[in-house]
């Protein structure tokens, strides 16, 4: 948070940073995936709702997607000041994403409730 406020306009991607933030996403991913599977008690589970989980994997796909539209696309080995906001931004919109999802906030309301008078 530092950086984007005290450098230049823009900021030069070094050898570790974008890799070690790509290298850490992932293996955040693998860890927590393994350690929820490992936790699991024995029996056969049912997961009923998945709105969160995908739509956290989907934004995963798109954030891997705008690191290299950024990175090779935009602005080829700098990371400049209005994309690291707008990347600051969809953190708190997956946020919100998230809790509208997991609150059902588009869903129809069940049948049963739709007909009672």
């Amino acid at each position: 948070v530092i950086e984007p406020v005290t450098a230049p306009p823009a900021m030069f991607a070094g050898e570790l940073g974008p890799s070690t933030i790509v290298g850490s996403a992932a293996f955040n991913l693998l860890v927590i995936s393994s350690v929820c599977v490992i936790a699991i008690t024995p029996g056969t589970k049912k997961i009923e709702d998945t709105k969160v989980y995908a739509l956290t994997a989907s934004v995963s796909v798109f954030a891997y997607v705008w690191l290299v539209i950024v990175l090779m696309i935009s602005s080829p080995d700098i990371v400049e000041s209005w994309e690291a906001a707008l990347t600051f931004i969809f953190f708190f919109l997956l946020l919100l994403l998230a809790f509208i999802a997991d609150k059902n906030f588009f869903r129809a309301p069940p049948l049963e409730d739709a007909q009672a008078p």
